[in-house]
C-alpha cells in the first residue's frame, strides 16, 4: 500500500490502489464528489473522485467530512488536463474515524498561528506545522549526520543533576517531598537528606558540565536533548522545555571551535536546503518570502568575526538610537545582534573575546584579565543562534572564578577533579534547535517549531 508521497514520486497509473489519511476537503457537484486526501507522507494531496453512480450521495455527505480518517479503493488515473497530474476513481471506501463538522475545528480556511497554538493535538494535520516539522525531522537526523561524519561520540547526559551548569540560573527543582507537608529542621531549613537523591535535584540546565567530563576520555562528544529553564518569560524565543546540540572537544582551541561552529551552521543550513525543498517553498510563499534567499546566503557566506570591543566600537559609531544603551561590559541585546548582522555585515557574524563578568563562571580567562574566549554566532532575524567558549582548564583558576561568583564548589567536584588530573585545552559550544529552525522556517515565535510547547503559564 503506497503513501501518498510514493504516488507522487512514481505514480502506478492505471492501477488499483488502496490508500488511507484524513480528508482535508470536500465539494460536491451533482454527479460527482472530489476530496482531498492526506496522509502526512508530504504536502501535496491526493484527489480523489467519488461518482455518485458508484457510491450514494447520502452516504458521502453523511461520512466524508474535513478531518475525518477514511481508507479508499481506486484506479489511479492520470489528468493532463487538470491542475493535479492524476486521480483516483474511487470504487469504494471505508470509514476509519469520522469527524463532527459541527466541532471538528480545522475547516478549509486559514487559520491564524495564534489559534493553532490552542489546539496544539490538531495542527500536525496542517500543511504549515506539517512542513514545520517534517524540517525538524531532516535537522535533527542532519545534526547526528554531521558529529557521526566526524569522528564525534554521542553520549547521553542526565536530565536530573545536583547542580546549576550557568551558576545562577532559574531551575525546576524535582522532589519526592510532600510540599504540604515539608520536613524541616529546628531552624526552619528544608531536611532535603529526606529526600530521594539525600540532596536536592534539579532538572538540567544544559549538559555541558557533564559533557566536558565525558570529553576529557573521549576526545570529542555531542549531546542532544531536552534541557530546561525556570524563566518566567513570555517572550516569542524562550520556552521552559527545549533541546539543545552540545558538542565538547578536549584539545580544541577557540579559533577552532568557532571554525567547527561556522562549518556546523553551514551544513546544516545546506541539508535543509537540499532534502526540504518542498517544505521551504511553502513556508517561503506563506510566511517569509525572503525565506530560501537567506538560507542560501548564509550557506555560501563565510562569517564576519568581531572580537566583542569591536562590536562595541561599532555600534557607538552607528547613529542608531537603540533602546538599550551601549557600553563595554554591558552585554549585548537582541536589537544590537540584528544591527551588527542585517545592517552592518549583512551576513552572520561572530562575536568573541567577551567581558568576563557578563558571562558564566566556567569560560577561560583571557591573558588581558578582562574577558575571556568566548563567543556568540549572530544570524538574520533571530541573533544570536549558538554560544560557545574555550573552557577554563586551569583548576586554581577555575575555582578562584566561581569563589568570586559566590558558588558552593561542593556540587562541581566531579567537574573540577578533570581540571586536577591530566586536564587539557578543551573548548564547546551549544546551539539551541528551536531557535536555529526559526531561521529555517522563517517562523516568529518558538511555539510553533516544537511539537508540544512549555513555556512560562502554558502547557500546549
Amino acid at each position: 500500500m503506497p503513501s501518498i508521497a510514493e504516488i507522487y514520486a512514481s505514480p502506478p497509473i492505471g492501477q488499483l490502489l488502496k490508500v488511507e489519511g484524513w480528508i482535508r476537503t470536500r465539494r460536491t457537484t451533482r454527479t460527482v464528489s472530489f476530496v482531498e486526501l492526506q496522509d502526512g507522507s508530504t504536502l501535496k494531496a491526493l484527489q480523489l473522485v467519488l461518482s455518485h453512480e458508484k457510491i450514494s450521495l447520502d452516504r458521502i455527505e453523511a461520512t466524508l467530512h474535513t478531518g475525518a480518517s477514511i481508507a479508499v479503493w481506486g484506479i489511479l488515473r492520470s489528468t493532463p488536463d487538470r491542475p493535479q497530474p492524476f486521480e483516483i476513481e474511487v470504487e469504494d471506501f471505508i470509514l476509519y474515524g469520522e469527524a463532527d463538522p459541527t466541532t471538528y475545528p480545522l475547516q478549509k480556511k486559514a487559520h491564524s498561528l495564534e489559534f493553532l497554538r490552542e489546539i496544539s493535538h490538531l495542527r500536525p494535520r496542517t500543511r504549515t506545522f506539517q512542513a514545520i516539522f517534517r524540517i525538524r525531522s531532516g535537522l535533527s537526523f542532519a545534526i547526528h549526520q554531521y558529529f557521526q561524519e566526524r569522528g564525534f561520540v554521542y553520549v547521553h547526559t542526565p536530565i536530573l543533576t545536583p547542580s546549576d551548569c550557568e551558576g545562577g540560573g532559574q531551575l525546576f527543582q524535582v522532589t519526592t517531598l510532600a510540599l504540604e507537608a515539608l520536613p524541616r529542621h529546628p531552624d526552619g531549613r528544608i531536611a532535603y537528606e529526606k529526600d530521594f537523591f539525600g540532596r536536592p535535584a534539579y532538572l538540567t540546565v544544559s549538559g555541558q558540565l557533564e559533557g566536558e567530563m565525558l570529553s576529557m576520555g573521549l576526545g570529542k562528544i555531542y549531546t542532544f536533548g531536552p534541557t530546561f529553564r525556570a524563566e518566567p518569560s513570555h517572550t516569542p524565543r524562550h520556552l521552559a522545555e527545549f533541546w539543545m546540540i552540545e558538542p565538547e572537544m578536549a584539545f580544541y582551541d577557540l579559533d577552532m571551535t568557532m571554525d567547527l561552529a561556522e562549518d556546523f551552521l553551514q551544513f546544516l543550513t545546506k541539508a535543509i536546503l537540499q532534502r526540504h525543498r518542498e517544505e521551504l517553498e511553502f513556508l517561503r510563499e506563506h510566511y517569509e518570502e525572503k525565506l530560501i534567499h537567506e538560507l542560501e546566503k548564509v550557506a555560501e557566506s563565510r562569517f564576519i568575526r568581531l572580537s566583542y570591543t569591536e562590536a562595541i566600537d561599532i555600534l557607538n559609531k552607528s547613529g542608531k538610537s537603540f533602546q538599550f544603551p551601549t557600553s563595554w561590559g554591558s552585554d549585548l541585546q537582541a536589537e544590537h545582534e540584528r544591527y551588527l548582522v542585517e545592517e552592518y555585515a549583512g551576513q552572520p557574524v561572530i562575536v568573541y573575546n567577551y567581558p568576563k563578568e557578563i558571562k558564566a563562571f566556567y569560560m577561560r580567562q583571557n591573558d588581558d584579565g578582562r574577558t575571556v574566549a568566548a563567543f556568540d554566532v549572530l544570524f538574520p532575524r533571530i541573533g544570536e543562534v549558538i554560544g560557545g567558549s574555550q573552557r577554563e582548564e586551569r583548576y586554581e583558576q577555575l575555582l578562584r572564578r566561581m569563589e568570586e561568583r559566590g558558588m558552593d564548589p561542593f556540587p562541581y567536584q566531579n567537574y573540577l577533579d578533570i581540571r586536577r588530573y591530566g586536564s587539557v585545552p578543551h573548548s564547546g559550544f551549544g546551539l539551541g534547535l528551536e531557535r536555529f529552525l526559526l531561521f529555517l522556517t522563517g517562523m516568529t515565535n518558538v511555539r510553533d517549531v516544537i511539537p508540544f510547547f512549555r513555556s512560562a503559564g502554558q502547557m500546549a
